[in-house]
């Protein structure tokens, strides 16, 4: 176990499984600092893992079925903005009823356009494509650990870098924390809140689109029901975990990935399928729980 946890397989294998739960855990980091439940992130996910290559196949073109991804998923985060910001839904509720109808809606759309209920591996769409970094894939060990991955991969920690400085350094930026922290205080001196709420939703609902395409383009090169497989909810925990900070949303999704990339390695060793599979989800649990834990102690000293 220890040679399989020490190999540059193992943290190679870990970036790549990471990078759907980052780009699930900075949704979710802009849902929260927007002041907009996060909860329907699985369901944005998986409509947009169907979308892209149902995108990437009616365009001809993996780019096109991204950038349809992204739509798909900001449009659907402003129907779920609506839904709680107009019409008053409770917000659970919402993200919940949002999950369940992505989870039907994928299987028909799927039977609609290919006559198959479960998956779109007989639409030959093109995938995103792989890359090799020059200089940094000859280099002993780093090489092969951090070159070779989807350009989606290098996208989403370039897009943490940009959040982070949006976010913390930017006018606009500083309201959406503001409507998040305070709508009231933020509505006194002038703030449209409307406005910069349905900015955190697009902002969000794009990066869920960017995590559901990498899954159907990148991890694997066709859709498949449920193949989200609850990275949304796993994202919102590494936010948590984060504290909603860039920095620590990733490292938090570091971490769930590592556990992920573990349960994959470990199936080499012939343990009990059943109880590999449980690994991600356990840690997961466990994490949120010391969390929980020491946060809670942090407050009793204040």
């Amino acid at each position: 176990m220890i040679d399989v946890i020490l190999s540059t397989d193992f943290f190679f294998t870990t970036i790549r499984v990471m990078t759907p739960i980052l780009f699930a855990a900075l949704a979710c980091m802009v849902f929260t600092k927007g002041g907009i439940d996060s909860i329907g992130t699985e369901g944005i996910m998986l409509s947009c893992a169907l979308a892209g290559p149902l995108g990437s196949y009616i365009t001809k073109s993996a780019f096109g079925g991204v950038i349809i991804a992204m739509i798909i998923g900001a449009l659907l985060s402003c129907l779920f903005g609506y839904v709680t910001i107009y019409l008053k839904s409770e917000p659970v509720l919402a993200g919940i009823a949002l999950n369940t109808l992505a989870s039907g809606l994928t299987i028909f759309v799927i039977y609609y356009a290919t006559g198959e209920k479960g998956s779109t591996q007989s639409l030959m769409s093109p995938t995103v494509a792989n890359v090799h970094i020059p200089i940094l894939k000859d280099i002993p060990i780093l090489g092969a650990v951090f070159s070779g991955h989807s350009i989606l991969t290098y996208l989403g920690i370039f897009i943490m870098i940009v959040l982070a400085f949006f976010i913390y350094r930017t006018p606009a930026g500083l309201r959406i924390r503001s409507v998040g922290e305070n709508p009231e205080a933020a509505k006194s001196v002038g703030i449209n809140v409307i406005k910069y709420k349905y900015m955190s939703l697009i902002i969000a609902g794009a990066l869920c689109g960017l995590g559901g395409a990498y899954m159907s383009m990148s991890y694997v090169s066709f859709f498949s029901k449920e193949m989200i497989a609850g990275r949304g909810f796993i994202g919102m925990a590494a936010e948590s975990m984060g504290r909603g900070t860039p920095w620590g949303v990733t490292l938090s999704a570091l971490l769930f990935g590592a556990a992920d990339s573990l349960a994959i390695r470990l199936q080499l060793l012939q343990l009990p399928a059943q109880l590999i599979q449980t690994i991600p989800y356990v840690i997961t649990i466990i994490a949120i729980a010391v969390y929980s834990y020491t946060r809670s102690k942090q407050k009793k000293k204040y």
